[in-house]
C-alpha cells in the first residue's frame, strides 16, 4: 500500500529517510534529517509517499519536488529521493512508489519527471528503465556547488 506521509508519520520516515542519506555517504543525522523533512512538510516543498507493508510498517519512500518546464510552459516533477530498506527490496516496493510518483504527475498536469541517479547504482540504473524511464544522452548535466 502506498500512503502520502504527514508529520503523524515523521518519526519512523526520519529513520528511512537517514538510511537514506548514508547510502549515499552522508554521516547519520537523525536531527537534521527530522528538522529538514519538518521543513518540507510543513511548507508544502515536497511530496512524499510512503509504501507500507501489512504490518503497516513504512518500507520505503519517494520524494518529489516540484518545478516548472518554460519550454513546455508546464509543471515539472523531480524524483529526487527513492529508497526501500534493504530487508524490503525485490518485493514491488520501488516500482508501486514510482507508479504513485507518475500518478501525481498526472494529476498534477505535469509534463513528465526527471531523477538523477548514480552510474554506480545497479539497482536504480536496472530499475528505472523497466519502470518507463528513458536515460538522455541528448544533453550534459552541470552541477555548481558553494564550497
Amino acid at each position: 500500500m502506498i500512503i502520502t506521509a504527514h508529520l503523524q508519520h515523521l518519526d519512523e520516515l526520519t529513520l528511512l529517510f537517514d538510511a537514506y542519506r548514508q547510502f549515499y555517504d552522508k554521516p547519520s543525522d537523525i536531527d537534521a534529517a527530522k528538522s529538514f523533512l519538518t521543513d518540507r512538510m510543513e511548507n508544502q516543498e515536497s511530496v512524499i509517499y510512503c509504501s507500507v507493508n501489512e504490518e503497516n510498517q513504512i518500507t520505503g519512500f519517494v520524494q518529489l519536488y516540484p518545478l516548472f518546464s518554460s519550454t513546455r510552459l508546464k509543471r515539472f516533477w523531480i524524483l529526487n529521493d527513492l529508497f526501500v530498506l534493504p530487508q524490503f527490496r525485490g518485493n514491488g516496493y520501488s516500482k508501486a512508489l514510482i507508479e504513485e510518483a507518475k500518478n501525481l504527475c498526472k494529476q498534477t498536469n505535469a509534463c513528465g519527471m526527471l531523477l538523477e541517479t548514480s552510474k554506480e547504482n545497479q539497482i536504480g540504473n536496472q530499475l528505472y528503465p523497466e519502470t518507463g524511464f528513458i536515460r538522455r544522452d541528448d544533453a550534459n548535466f552541470y552541477e555548481w556547488e558553494i564550497q
